[in-house]
């Protein structure tokens, strides 16, 4: 494989590197460094600025077709893109779930009508999106949901509960999976419906986090309504839609999270060098056994991006990479607490706030070991990751369902 990159792709990347330090500038500057695990140590409005000053320069719509008002980047671009980004250390983004899953998944299932009404505001920034997956009894076992839809004149009205909707404060719209088909269980009978947040008929209720922020909501729909036209796929193909969303989510951006893994670990490796950690034979292969884990990561993820290339819904096999860089970082960020040792044990004096009143202060680092406790839950916990690979890329027999009363 040819790792080495072409005169125009030098060309893309300094036109990247330039754009960003131009406009890294004011009230923006502030972010370099920040945004990123947890993303409550910056004003979330200034994140969502930042999203809209991308979106000038066209960078929300990369992988977007020139039609609907994207820059149609190859896949290398896109990759490159990212890399860069994150090598410039520009400000940490919001989880844009417009740009990363419901634009993507529109492109893929969606009437043209829909793709020429939603996409163009998702890419100029106009409007936001949150996702409304998970439920109390649904999390990774997504096909549990219980939020119901009922198709009423020229409406759905919506009825349920939905948990750990990121951003839902600031939303503008959310994707929603419910069940519109009566009686009906499991993957059957779920439909994908695009929903204002503007009506008094939805309530969000934040959810204070370990890390003291509240990027994660509850979002309550009591009769809430969205037209019925606002149906992506069809009548009771919500599952089939729904799963294409998720697999959007391990694309052309994970290079780029893996020079932010890079960038972590060298921070790490410093410290355990500066203050002696580093001479502890055991705590050292620890080390090393990261550095080698996330090589393996780097190639795997090229493979997959060559899959990518292919295909443009990525696979099953994206499983293989979610599982492994979940588990890489939150073994990096306890590591983090070892190197530290007590004083990763202490939090700050008051002076950040995650939330109103917060009374500590997390670094980096502290946040880094929170947070990343996560990975291995949302977006489809270890456990379902591996049920994936196992039935889905490896073809073994399904696990055993226990029997229901």
């Amino acid at each position: 494989m040819d790792f080495s990159y072409t005169q125009p792709q030098k060309e893309f990347c300094e036109e990247v590197r330039t754009w960003l330090e131009e406009h890294i500038r004011g009230d923006f500057s502030k972010l370099r460094g920040k945004g990123l695990t947890g993303h409550d140590d910056v004003d979330p409005e200034l994140q969502i600025a930042w999203e809209r000053e991308l979106a000038t320069g066209g960078w929300l719509g990369i992988d977007f077709p020139k039609w609907i008002g994207g820059r149609e980047c190859s896949l290398v671009e896109q990759v490159l893109f990212h890399k860069t980004y994150v090598e410039a250390k520009a400000p940490g983004r919001i989880p844009n779930m417009g740009v990363t899953l419901l634009g993507p998944t529109l492109l893929a299932f969606a009437s043209k009508s829909q793709q020429e009404r939603f996409i163009p505001k998702i890419l100029s920034g106009e409007e936001l999106w949150c996702q409304g997956y998970s439920e109390p009894d649904a999390g990774s076992d997504l096909s549990n949901i219980k939020t119901r839809a009922e198709l009423i004149d020229d409406y759905w009205i919506i009825n349920g509960q939905k948990v750990w909707t990121s951003l839902a404060q600031y939303a503008d719209w959310i994707f929603v999976v419910a069940r519109t088909q009566g009686g009906s269980t499991r993957h059957a009978g779920l439909s994908y419906l695009l929903v204002p947040m503007d009506q008094a008929e939805i309530t969000v209720r934040p959810i204070i986090q370990l890390t003291g922020g509240s990027e994660f909501n509850e979002t309550f729909f009591e009769n809430a309504k969205t037209e019925k036209e606002n149906i992506v796929g069809g009548e009771s193909n919500g599952w089939k839609v729904a799963m294409g969303t998720l697999a959007f989510e391990r694309g052309a951006s994970t290079l780029g999270q893996q020079i932010s893994f890079r960038q972590e670990l060298d921070e790490l490796i410093r410290t355990a060098v500066a203050n002696g950690s580093w001479e502890k034979a055991v705590l050292r292969q620890r080390l090393t056994d990261l550095y080698i884990g996330l090589e393996i990561l780097r190639f795997n993820q090229l493979r997959m991006l060559t899959a990518l290339a292919t295909d443009s819904v990525p696979g099953p096999e994206q499983s293989i990479g979610k599982l492994f860089w979940a588990s890489w970082h939150r073994d990096l960020g306890e590591l983090w607490m070892e190197v530290r040792g007590t004083s990763g044990m202490v939090a700050g004096p008051s002076g950040h706030t995650g939330h109103e009143g917060a009374p500590f202060f997390l670094d980096t680092e502290q946040r880094t070991f929170l947070y990343s406790r996560a990975h291995t839950i949302y977006g489809g916990s270890n456990q379902i990751q591996r049920n994936i690979i196992g039935e889905r890329v490896l073809g073994l027999p399904k696990e055993p369902r226990p029997k229901r009363d």
